[in-house]
């Protein structure tokens, strides 16, 4: 038996989640009006049984023209809280602590749900009742190539953003979740905000560094006021733009400043949305610089994401202080059990497993240890007992 920081419990204000491994926010494009039901119960609830520390739920629309495509869960109505209750309660019976993203998409709503296609929804494409919907941002600055031009929110609509993500944040803890993610990333809205690539404004919510973040903070400020004390924030960044001309690390680690210093506890530091293609290195653990940048330069916790595929690389990230938290999505839906299997093959434990199966693995493999590999071709491999 060996001992592993990424295995180690991590507290953050009132909560302590039971490791470091955390999934991060995958949109499943797969409810009707924003209501969770039997799919993402089961979708979210194997992340429990597989062991994660924290599992946070995908991008929720504060407004329904804030949802990325009308498959989108939602936290704008007092209605949607009992069915994101109903997974909070499975994940915390299962040891998982419970996480939501509070998310507006701006200039990327009202977009078609992947598997239709990429792009923004039109008249002629929409499903039977889904019309497209005019969509906001930073400026009047489409969201890419034959995407519609947004309108640039005004002081009323940045006013009715603001209260939207607050009054989400309180439905969330309604439904008992003990974690909520401002998502500032992936060039939705707050990230349109903070982009010198979508913020074009005159006003003070543009033009330098300081005024492209005052909205965004504003949102942080209005949901930590809303959001009970003793619960940990979290705000998702992308550190830098696709493209080099966009956000910089440099800039990155200003806003974490300033979010640290407004009672935010970790940011999770992903990359792109905005600017087109990946100008920067790519491979295994690509982003994992920018959130070790980030908790060194503005103090603050983080949470590493991107390409991390290995037990062993998710632990090196954390034992060697790049970050506090490890993310996997795509990882975690190709192996709901990563966590697990992260506990066995860095620890050789098998309590990790939920206890329905622990044990019985655990017989498994010492049996499996004195057989060998199954070598084949024959399916019939037995020995007589010694």
């Amino acid at each position: 038996m060996t001992s592993s920081t990424l295995l180690s419990p991590f507290r953050l204000r009132d909560a302590t989640l039971r490791n470091r491994l955390a999934v991060a926010p995958m949109c499943q494009y797969s409810v009707t009006d924003g209501y969770v039901g039997d799919y993402h119960l089961v979708h979210l609830g194997r992340f429990a049984l597989g062991g994660f520390g924290l599992v946070i739920v995908e991008a929720t629309g504060v407004t329904p023209e804030g949802r990325i495509s009308h498959g989108d869960v939602g936290l704008w109505s007092d209605d949607q809280v009992p069915g994101l209750a109903r997974v909070v309660d499975f994940l915390h019976a299962e040891g998982a602590a419970a996480g939501i993203q509070l998310a507006h998409a701006g200039a990327k709503a009202s977009s078609r749900r992947p598997w239709e296609g990429s792009g923004p929804v039109t008249a002629e494409d929409a499903r039977p009742g889904e019309a497209p919907w005019p969509t906001v941002s930073a400026s009047a600055v489409p969201a890419g190539p034959g995407w519609p031009v947004p309108h640039a929110l005004t002081a009323e609509g940045l006013a009715e953003v603001r209260e939207a993500f607050a009054a989400a944040a309180r439905r969330a803890d309604a439904a008992g979740f003990d974690v909520v993610e401002v998502h500032a990333a992936h060039g939705y809205l707050l990230h349109q905000f903070l982009s010198p690539l979508s913020n074009v404004r005159e006003d003070a919510y543009g033009g330098s560094r300081e005024g492209r973040m005052r909205f965004p903070l504003e949102v942080v400020d209005a949901v930590r006021a809303a959001w009970p004390a003793g619960k940990p924030l979290l705000v998702r960044v992308s550190a830098v733009d696709g493209s080099g001309e966009g956000l910089t690390v440099e800039d990155t680690v200003a806003f974490a400043r300033e979010l640290r210093a407004r009672g935010v506890d970790v940011v999770d530091v992903s990359g792109g949305g905005l600017g087109g293609a990946w100008e920067h290195p790519i491979g295994y653990g690509y982003q994992v610089p920018y959130a070790a940048a980030v908790r060194e330069q503005a103090d603050i916790a983080t949470m590493a994401v991107g390409l991390v595929v290995d037990a062993r690389q998710a632990e090196a990230i954390v034992a060697g202080g790049a970050a506090d938290l490890v993310a996997v999505a795509r990882e975690a839906q190709d192996d709901p059990n990563f966590a697990v299997h992260a506990a066995r093959e860095l620890t050789d434990a098998y309590d990790a497993y939920p206890v329905q199966a622990g044990p019985r693995l655990a017989s498994r493999d010492r049996l499996l240890g004195r057989l060998g590999p199954w070598t084949g071709p024959d399916p019939v491999q037995t020995r007589d007992p010694a």
